[in-house]
């Protein structure tokens, strides 16, 4: 009877251990401050897989750019220091060019042609990914970039005389900026704000809700309501990390994120509506190009995006794809 009862005891002991053997904390990086919408919507997620895995997966987020840009937050993924990020599509561009396809510039002239060839492409850009070393677990709306300026900036001179702020390391960017003439400033997202006060940088690119959650509107006062590119984030984990999970607890994250990823892009949506307003609110001023204006940006647009496909930025064959559904939208409208 003894030795039965050390058997059980045994079994119990290497259950325990298994259990916690098992266990895995995937420690994610984001430049999203904490207490966003984003924010809130990841830690319900994460909540849900805490509890539908029993503890044996657990998600950790070090919000606000703690972790340093892109470029660092890759090399923590590499070390294994941290096993993913929150990336909009600069930001996993050098490990996988097909995410920029959606963030073009003047691509989109609507939120209904993005919600059509979204519901076409989305699930073919999270399975090539893999092939290039990450999980994407998610891919949710940004919204709309617009100038927003110190000065109106309703022409192409008047913004190539301003001193304008790209993403550090963003090629796509760079790329469509060179291509329109304009010489920008290169700076981490977290210097954007100092670059504003001291005068270093003039104009920014952003969307309505991020322009008010980093406080960059406040040196700001007006706003060119022409979207130029449809940004996008996502959630990228290295697959080396995500392999080690269970096929069904991989399963369950993998729902749970896609879920949180749906709520995301309506209530961003939502909220850069408001945000809009609140901006118009505080004094913004909203200004629009006249219409042979907006044809000669699109003009040069068009040609930047040829220039990146000859150069290799992005996939010529996510292009083609995305402009087939593009084009079988516009003609049924």
């Amino acid at each position: 009877m003894k030795y039965y009862f050390k058997i059980l005891l045994v079994s119990a002991v290497l259950a325990i251990v298994s259990s916690h053997a098992a266990a895995k904390t995937l420690k994610i990086a984001t430049l999203a401050p904490a207490g966003t919408t984003w924010m809130k919507e990841m830690k319900k997620g994460a909540n849900e897989i805490k509890k539908k895995t029993e503890g044996r997966v657990k998600l950790k987020f070090y919000p606000g750019g703690v972790m340093g840009n892109d470029e660092s937050v890759h090399r923590k993924i590499k070390i294994g220091q941290l096993h993913g990020g929150a990336f909009t599509s600069g930001g996993l561009s050098h490990v996988y060019p097909e995410i920029q396809t959606l963030s073009l510039p003047m691509l989109f002239d609507s939120f209904e042609e993005v919600d059509y060839v979204r519901s076409r492409v989305d699930t073919q850009l999270k399975h090539n990914i893999e092939d290039s070393g990450f999980v994407l677990l998610g891919i949710s709306e940004g919204g709309f970039a617009r100038i927003l300026s110190q000065s109106p900036l309703v022409d192409l001179e008047a913004i190539r005389q301003s001193k304008v702020w790209i993403p550090e390391g963003d090629e796509l960017v760079q790329s469509t900026f060179s291509t329109l003439g304009i010489s920008p400033v290169s700076l981490p997202v977290s210097d954007v704000f100092t670059g504003l006060q001291t005068g270093l940088i003039e104009t920014v690119t952003i969307n309505p809700t991020a322009a008010i959650a980093f406080q960059w509107h406040s040196n700001m006062g007006y706003m060119t309501e022409t979207p130029l590119t449809y940004i996008i984030g996502t959630l990228a984990i290295q697959k080396k990390a995500f392999d080690k999970l269970t096929s069904a607890d991989q399963a369950i994250v993998r729902d749970e994120i896609d879920q949180v990823f749906k709520r995301l892009d309506s209530l961003n949506r939502s909220d850069n509506k408001s945000a809009s307003d609140a901006l118009r609110n505080q004094g913004i001023e909203f200004v629009k190009p006249g219409a042979a204006e907006l044809k000669r940006w699109k003009a040069l647009s068009e040609k930047s995006i040829q220039s990146m496909v000859d150069s290799g930025t992005i996939s010529k064959a996510m292009l083609t794809e995305v402009n087939k559904h593009l084009s079988d939208f516009r003609k049924i409208q």
